[in-house]
């Protein structure tokens, strides 16, 4: 029995067959580094551990890394991914070169672009469109959230707040693309209430999907100066394991559900996971779900004018 809706299944049931993402890296930053230093738990290297140097041309990353992905899985379908910084902080027109020089490599049947919620407007979106129009390829944008609670963006140095996110997703859903969101189910000053208030704000949202993340603590990183210092304390496993599980059950049924942990080399890293491996931690979180005769959605009765199904109306 799945108990949540896995974003594997999902491309499975939409192209047929197993398909792997390929990570993009592409010379833009984050405006947030420009007039700050960033998010507190940004190390400098943004988040594409696992993708070329950004000074590789972007045919040849995917080349590349589709030859190594094809060896190993006999994979015959990729989504694009621009993952690292703020992919949408660039002009305009070398935005639709990236896009194009993507669509233009063999067997790539979508695009996903990760960007902030304040870094996209309506031609940017435009320039998707046209390029999911001509190239007949699936266009997600995933956008950076981290969590509802302004209280914590404004501590974590996030840059924006709840409204911005809110404003791209409704700019965004009018396209038909599928949006992804980010959330880190652990951030200081957060608890188990601001995990269900998450789930229950991204349900009510034209949401496709959602990628989980522990936090980690970069080296190097703002976060990491205060993690040494003691100025920030961290919620234990079994603390995490509780806000995930009540995010899936709060969340929507049909929300597809991209990652549970973050998973990052151990070098880079001052504290992660709690210095257990992803899959031990999700073998955890499965075990804790079935235990609890949970599936996805369970307790997500609050939408739709939850009052007036409590009460009946004469």
């Amino acid at each position: 029995m799945e108990r949540y809706r896995t974003y594997s299944s999902y491309l499975k049931e939409l192209y047929g067959e197993k398909v792997y993402k390929l990570p993009l890296n592409i010379p833009v930053t984050c405006p947030n580094r420009i007039d700050s230093y960033g998010c507190s738990f940004c190390g400098g290297a943004g988040t594409g551990f696992e993708a070329m140097d950004a000074q590789v041309p972007v045919r040849e990353q995917l080349r590349k890394t589709k030859e190594k992905i094809s060896a190993k899985y006999h994979a015959e379908k990729f989504i694009a991914y621009f993952q690292n910084y703020t992919n949408t902080f660039l002009p305009l027109e070398q935005f639709r070169n990236y896009l194009q020089e993507a669509a233009g490599v063999e067997d790539i049947v979508g695009i996903s672009v990760s960007t902030r919620p304040d870094c996209i407007r309506k031609d940017y979106l435009d320039v998707l469109e046209e390029t999911a129009r001509t190239c007949n390829l699936k266009i997600t944008l995933e956008y950076g959230l981290q969590t509802v609670n302004y209280h914590t963006l404004r501590q974590i140095n996030r840059g924006h707040t709840l409204a911005e996110y809110l404003d791209a997703v409704l700019m965004t859903a009018p396209y038909g693309f599928d949006i992804c969101t980010h959330i880190i189910l652990n951030l200081p000053g957060d608890t188990l209430e601001d995990s269900i208030e998450t789930a229950k704000i991204l349900s009510a949202l034209p949401i496709r999907s959602v990628k989980l993340h522990s936090l980690y603590v970069p080296k190097g990183s703002r976060l990491y100066q205060d993690f040494e210092h003691g100025k920030i304390t961290l919620c234990s496993k079994e603390e995490y394991l509780d806000r995930l599980t009540a995010f899936i059950c709060y969340v929507r049924s049909d929300m597809v559900i991209e990652r549970l942990f973050s998973r990052v080399p151990k070098e880079d890293a001052g504290f992660s996971n709690w210095g257990v491996s992803w899959w031990k931690l999700r073998d955890l979180f499965e075990q804790k779900m079935e235990e609890g005769g949970y599936v996805q959605g369970c307790k997500c009765d609050y939408l739709n004018g939850s009052a007036l199904g409590r009460w009946r109306m004469e």
